[in-house]
């Protein structure tokens, strides 16, 4: 790794494989990897990952919204992209670029239906998602018939795959909820499949899902957090390689007298002799006023140094006090040792919020490529 000169999130395009080669080792060789590429990759840079992961090789790519499957379509990916929440207005623009709609109501399906017909479409791939328990997005089991009378009625689409997503798949003490979920989707999908008279994909897990419920792996799995580097639990962590470092350095380094205080709104207050060193990232950067106040910490030669009153838009102050440390000196925020998931828990949150709240102002530095 590369010593810090400025903030930057350095990603690790080696951990990346390992991380996709272990979730491969999960699955039969039979079963479809999707890899959700939404949100940035995960605070990543989704170009950059859906790239390098299309020549591993995936079988899909699956995004929220439709502006990043274009996104992604401009950067040379030619896959097939799975878009989980298109609307409506983007149909037009969704079907110029080859990507693929999650059809989640009546609504969006007659929608759909009907840009398709105008389009002069024939068999457009679409993908039926269902609500089995997570209560988010999806048709209900009741929808089936008016599903199929709908669909058949059209020559301009057709299912590609049926899917639902498990609620609770990382929290083994909901596993008879998620058994309950699988057992839903099983009995919607055989409905289905019977009136269709050809089978779609079907795909329910997520990466908690792969890990623990392989009798739910039907013809294909998603993942997204696992490909970044987490198994949403401690055991299944040691599996995984956290392929983000955030680094810093020390801009400066204070002497604050007992009786001063540090940064906005006076936060913090010493009553005894501290150093201080200013950090250049801030809430701008995704490290939000909550890990402010003690909370948060980062590590500079190997030692935490915990954030001092409130994070600013584009600074934080540590206390370096008892750190043997000089302005210019590199600072780890997160990585694999310290990891994302670490820092979230002083805020009480998860590594999701923190990884996807990188700003895309921090430089990205890809390696081991």
């Amino acid at each position: 790794m590369l010593k810090a000169q400025e903030t930057v999130l350095e990603i690790d395009l080696k951990a990346l494989k390992h991380n996709f080669d272990h979730l491969k080792s999960r699955i039969s060789s039979n079963t479809k990897f999707m890899a959700v590429v939404k949100a940035f990759a995960y605070g990543s840079d989704a170009c950059e990952i859906a790239n390098y992961l299309q020549k591993l090789p995936v079988d899909y790519f699956a995004v929220a919204f439709v502006h990043e499957g274009i996104q992604l379509r401009e950067a040379g990916i030619t896959k097939p992209i799975l878009v989980l929440h298109p609307q409506a207005v983007n149909f037009n623009i969704l079907i110029e670029n080859c990507l693929e709609p999650s059809i989640y109501n009546v609504k969006i399906l007659n929608e759909f239906i009907a840009t398709a017909s105008a389009e002069k479409l024939n068999d457009y791939p679409i993908h039926i998602k269902f609500n089995t328990g997570l209560n988010r997005l999806g048709f209900s089991e009741n929808d089936v018939d008016t599903i199929i009378s709908t669909v058949n009625e059209s020559t301009s689409v057709k299912i590609e795959s049926v899917f639902s997503h498990l609620a609770a798949s990382e929290d083994l003490n909901e596993k008879d909820f998620t058994l309950n979920q699988i057992k839903k989707f099983k009995n919607i999908t055989e409905n289905m499949t019977k009136q269709m008279g050809y089978k779609p994909l079907l795909h329910m897990c997520n990466t908690s899902g792969i890990l623990n419920y392989p009798e739910a792996h039907f013809d294909m799995v998603r993942s997204g957090i696992g490909l970044y580097g987490f198994g949403n639990s401690e055991k299944e962590n040691k599996n995984f390689k956290p392929i983000g470092t955030l680094k810093t350095i020390i801009s400066q380094i204070h002497a604050i007298e007992k009786g001063e205080s540090v940064g906005y709104n006076r936060a913090y207050k010493t009553d005894t002799f501290l150093r201080t060193a200013t950090l250049p990232i801030g809430h701008a950067d995704g490290i939000g006023r909550q890990y402010g106040k003690g909370k948060g910490y980062v590590i500079i030669n190997n030692q935490k140094a915990y954030i001092l009153g409130n994070v600013c838009m584009d600074m934080i102050m540590v206390d370096v006090t008892n750190i043997d440390c000089k302005e210019g000196d590199e600072v780890i925020v997160f990585g694999p040792e310290t990891t994302a998931e670490n820092l979230a828990k002083t805020a009480n949150t998860i590594s999701y919020e923190l990884i996807t709240a990188i700003s895309q102002r921090v430089k990205r530095l890809f390696i081991g490529n």
